[in-house]
């Protein structure tokens, strides 16, 4: 999920192409409708062959737009791999996404979409209920954790994994952010596309682009002045207190607004807004404002440390991608910057987490219903095992503790360094 706030790209003029299954894209004055993230790949020498793929898996548009470019045969020079075996581990991969495709591991499930939907209504429902009955912690509570269980749930829809139809998902996503979390959709697409394209890489993870409030790591906890320092100094303490409450409101009240009104977008102006009507006309005026803003302020805390400390550990703590390397593969970034969280007894941790405890498996196929990643991980495991490359896995607890300790171990380096 993360806490990215818009990094910004330059435009320029300059002739941008990019490789993709072979051949060399002119893709100069296309107007990508995901975003800037194209220009993580144009002009870098980088192979987007998997990106485009993985992203484009149910656009029946994508391969056609793709096609009317201008474009010439790759030579041997561009295509040529960057890192020893990654030809063949490219191959494996494609081979492997073939065959789960082929095994209808990309299919949705309609009887699984109708449990996820009915759960959060079913949790909101029983909620407002302990409120209204005097059971404001507990209801309180409830609310917060279904509030970041909506937050899952739009997760997987604006990856078009939840129905596989694509503007029924983008409705569901707008429907379910904008009432459950007072959120953009179309927002968090554009930002989430980038951090999925190259997960923990300076200038490109708009996950790690997190100043002023937190810093994941000491190479951009350099760009700090002393002040701040002071801040970062207590980060690993300020992180679950104040911290993500602070990123979630500036979510609610600044950055996602700011687009929606940007961008015009009343479907999402009409979701948000009903949010807040909805709360004014069945909290406010049964507890007050003065109270109903205290209690709007703890649900958005239980619900951004629930979201937000989840997102957490698959990732901050893992090593680093510099801007400027461009050896790092589609298949790499998984293993290596991505990690999963066990299961749990009784798969607890599957149901806490949504499914995003497999994030290694999210990451190589964001578009697969992620329900089914437990289903696939073996057969990943032996990939990874095939080519010598880690598969990182820890359990609940060990993942918690280590984030701690990087938050913990870069702000003093950010304080001492």
């Amino acid at each position: 999920m993360g806490f990215g706030l818009e990094p910004r790209i330059k435009n320029d003029t300059t002739k941008l192409e990019i490789l993709i299954d072979g051949k060399i894209y002119d893709v100069t004055n296309f107007k990508h409708p995901g975003g800037s993230v194209i220009k993580f790949y144009a002009g870098k020498g980088i192979d987007a062959t998997e990106a485009f793929n993985n992203f484009h898996i149910r656009s029946k548009n994508a391969m056609t737009i793709l096609k009317s470019k201008p474009n010439r045969p790759a030579t041997p020079e561009d295509t040529k791999e960057k890192l020893d075996g990654q030809i063949e581990l490219m191959k494996d991969f494609e081979k492997l996404t073939k065959e789960l495709i082929d095994e209808g591991y990309f299919k949705p499930n309609m009887g699984h979409v109708i449990y996820r939907v009915m759960e959060i209504v079913f949790m909101h429902v029983a909620g407002f209920y302990l409120l209204f009955n005097k059971y404001l912690i507990f209801g309180l509570l409830l609310l917060g954790i279904v509030s970041g269980r909506c937050g899952w749930l739009m997760h997987e829809a604006g990856h078009y994994s939840l129905t596989g139809n694509i503007p029924t998902d983008r409705s569901l996503q707008t429907i379910i952010y904008g009432l459950g979390c007072g959120m953009s959709g179309s927002w968090w697409r554009n930002q989430h596309n980038k951090h999925h394209s190259m997960p923990q890489k300076i200038g490109h993870d708009v996950d790690l682009d997190t100043l002023p409030l937190v810093a994941f790591t000491n190479k951009i906890g350099k760009q700090i002045g002393l002040p701040l320092k002071y801040w970062i100094r207590l980060q690993a303490f300020l992180f679950p207190v104040v911290t993500t409450l602070l990123v979630a409101l500036g979510w609610q009240f600044y950055l996602h607004p700011r687009h929606v009104l940007r961008t015009k977008n009343f479907a999402e102006a009409l979701c948000i807004g009903s949010r807040y009507i909805l709360w004014y006309t069945f909290i406010s005026t049964k507890f007050g404002l003065y109270n109903s803003v205290f209690m709007y302020i703890t649900y958005t805390w239980i619900a951004s440390n629930y979201i937000f400390l989840n997102f957490a550990v698959s990732h901050t703590h893992l090593p680093i991608v510099a801007k400027d390397d461009v050896s790092v593969d589609w298949v790499r970034y998984s293993a290596i910057h991505t990690m999963n969280v066990n299961s749990g007894p009784l798969k607890i941790i599957d149901w806490w987490m949504s499914y995003l405890n497999y994030q290694i498996e999210h990451h190589l196929f964001p578009s697969m219903p992620q329900f089914r990643h437990p289903e696939i991980s073996e057969r990943v495991k032996q990939l990874f095992k095939k080519h010598k490359l880690p598969y990182n896995q820890r359990n609940y607890v060990d993942s918690m503790k280590i984030t701690f300790k990087n938050l913990n171990n870069v702000g003093n380096d950010v304080f001492f360094g």
